[in-house]
């Protein structure tokens, strides 16, 4: 029998619908193994998008598009995604979902290669968004990359942030798990940070940068 918890829970995920375009991308994104952010999470992001009124953004894990394409549709119509991951085959699924959209073009730059790699080489508070959902083990990594790229007011989120339900679980030690849980602490104890962990799909933490 589902709990009322579990109840409400689905309510708020089944609450964001997605269209044939984005159920297409998620389809090939399973089949590529590639499981993309779940719907409340996308359209999490795309609100976050829309309320910065983001212009420049980086996803660090292009996967199949889904994600992306929820980006491409909260920012500015003369903003730019800058997409990142080390798989060219993703990235080609990729573009055919942001082409399917209405999505080509400058609006996109997709860029192959490891993250940690391809990151250091991007502008220093040049962005207003950037989102993760890579390798669980790098997310440390990626959060004091994040700090450096985003403007002040910008915002870094990290999907997967309960980690199907093992963070909460202090007898869960995989390194995902834990990687993912000291996450959650650095962001907590960094003063230039200001936090927020969202129950949505599997979990979306974001936070806002306050200052340089």
């Amino acid at each position: 029998m589902t709990s009322p918890v579990e109840a409400t829970l689905a309510y708020a995920e089944q609450f964001h619908h997605e269209d044939e375009i984005l159920h297409a991308a998620r389809q090939r994104g399973q089949e590529m193994g590639a499981p993309p952010i779940l719907p409340g999470g996308g359209a999490a992001l795309c609100f976050l998008a829309t309320a910065l009124n983001a212009r420049a953004v980086v996803e660090i894990g292009t996967g199949c598009g889904v994600s992306g394409l929820w980006l491409l549709r909260g920012m500015r119509a003369d903003g730019t995604l800058t997409s990142v991951d080390v798989e060219p085959e993703h990235q080609r699924l990729a573009r055919q979902t942001f082409a399917d959209a209405g999505f080509s073009g400058g609006r996109i730059r997709l860029i192959t290669g490891r993250a940690l790699d391809v990151l250091p080489r991007l502008s220093d508070g040049g962005y207003d968004l950037v989102f993760a959902d890579a390798a669980k083990q790098e997310y440390a990594d990626y959060l004091a990359e994040s700090v450096r790229l985003l403007r002040v007011g910008g915002i870094v989120a990290f999907d997967n942030a309960l980690w199907h339900n093992r963070v909460a679980d202090p007898s869960q030690r995989d390194p995902d798990t834990v990687a993912v849980r000291e996450l959650g602490k650095l962001v907590q104890a960094d003063d230039r940070l200001r936090p927020l962990m969202m129950p949505l799909g599997d979990g979306l933490l974001a936070a806002v940068k306050l200052s340089a």
